[in-house]
């Protein structure tokens, strides 16, 4: 797992090569774009709401005595809260919405990892499957990341430290899943993916961690989704 999650990261050089030589820009711009619009959408509810949930949470607090320290706690905790849920639904809804430009860049890639010469091209079926199952594999890792957030978060409460770490790596693993699953539904249904994946959770962990620590950058933020997505098939192929 450990050789995996390097293996993953040292990816991205490669992947930057990959889609300068491919000449594959052309499906980064669009989908960059949507990444900023809907991150910045995103910051800006979880810094506007956090205050009002943090003074909600206070209010059931019936002390004067420490009710300071319960406030700035209250909203720090909703400010993680809804920093948070909006990572997770900002990851899935990006995977949906830019799925029909992601997945031919992931074809193209193994394409010429293979020695193939295959030019993918759009169709509105092709655009209908890959929007269908970005869907399923969304509701399943929303359900399953929620949970492991929320247990996190709990525990932050008595030990701040393990929110912050806990919450990155979860977030890191399901965004590395989404990038991987663009080369594995070409090769297997939901169910194997999930298997695949399983498998191989230092590919997961190693590609998101390095797509959460772009997202802390503007130029980081355009790029993630495409350049995570390369950098996923790069390792993804080796082991189908």
């Amino acid at each position: 797992m450990i050789r995996d999650f390097f293996s993953s990261i040292a990816a991205y050089s490669k992947a930057l090569e990959l889609i300068s030589k491919l000449r594959l820009w052309k499906y980064v711009l669009l989908p960059g774009i949507l990444s900023l619009i809907l991150g910045g959408i995103i910051l800006l509810s979880a810094w506007n709401f956090a205050d009002n949930i943090g003074g909600f949470l206070t209010s059931f607090y019936p002390f004067e005595w420490g009710s300071g320290v319960i406030e700035k706690i209250a909203t720090v905790f909703s400010g993680l809260v809804v920093m948070a849920g909006g990572l997770i639904i900002f990851k899935h809804l990006i995977m949906i919405i830019s799925g029909p430009f992601m997945s031919p860049l992931s074809e193209a890639v193994e394409s010429h990892l293979r020695g193939y010469n295959v030019s993918p091209k759009f169709s509105l079926g092709r655009m209908t499957r890959d929007i269908s199952r970005g869907i399923r594999i969304a509701i399943r890792n929303i359900i399953r990341e929620l949970f492991w957030s929320l247990i996190v978060l709990i525990l932050g409460l008595f030990f701040a430290p393990i929110s912050a770490i806990g919450l990155f790596l979860i977030q890191a693993y399901y965004f590395g899943f989404g990038n991987m699953d663009f080369a594995l539904e070409r090769h297997f249904g939901v169910r194997d993916s999930i298997r695949f994946v399983k498998r191989n959770k230092g590919i997961a962990l190693g590609n998101g961690t390095i797509t959460m620590l772009l997202m802390m950058t503007v130029i980081g933020f355009i790029f993630i989704l495409p350049v995570g997505t390369v950098a996923a098939t790069i390792e993804t192929t080796k082991r189908i």
